[in-house]
C-alpha cells in the first residue's frame, strides 16, 4: 500500500528566508510560493534528486501551521508524506486497523493538485503522516 516518500514537511517562520537558505546553503531549486488556503498554509518546495522538502509557513491566523509555530518557534520537522495508488482504499485499510484520519475523513486537494489525507500522529509514533494519491 505505502508508496515512495513525496515530501518531508518543515514549518517555517519566515518563508523567504528559509527558501534562501537552502538556495544559498545548497543551491537548490526551489519552487512557489504557492498559497493553499483551504489548508492554511502557504508553500514553497526545495527540489532533490530523489524526493522534495516543503516549506510551510501560516496561511492567516486559524493555520495549524500558526498553531504548531507558537509551539515550536523556530519551526522544526511537521509531517511526512508518502505515496499512495487509491487514497480511498488506503484510507479503509488503516481506518481498519485502527488508525485515525484528521478532518472529515475525506480527500482534499494537496499542493500538487493531488488528493491527500493526514493521519493522527498519535497512531504513527508521535509523526504526522500524510497521503498523496499518484497516478
Amino acid at each position: 500500500m505505502i508508496g515512495r516518500l513525496n515530501h518531508v514537511a518543515i514549518a517555517v517562520p519566515d518563508l523567504g528566508a528559509a527558501a534562501e537558505r537552502y538556495r544559498s546553503a545548497f543551491g537548490a531549486t526551489v519552487t512557489g510560493p504557492d498559497a493553499l488556503p483551504e489548508h492554511g498554509v502557504t508553500v514553497m518546495f526545495i527540489e532533490l534528486p530523489n524526493t522534495k522538502i516543503e516549506l510551510l509557513a501560516p496561511l492567516g491566523a486559524d493555520s495549524p501551521i500558526a498553531a504548531f509555530l507558537a509551539r515550536n518557534p523556530a519551526g522544526g520537522m511537521h509531517h511526512v508524506c508518502y505515496e499512495v495508488d487509491d487514497i480511498l482504499a488506503a484510507r479503509d485499510r488503516l481506518l481498519a486497523t485502527g488508525a485515525r484520519v484528521l478532518g472529515t475523513g475525506e480527500p482534499k486537494t494537496g499542493a500538487h493538485g493531488r488528493p491527500v489525507l493526514f493521519l493522527h500522529p498519535k497512531d504513527f509514533d508521535g509523526t504526522l503522516i500524510e497521503l498523496e494519491e499518484v497516478a
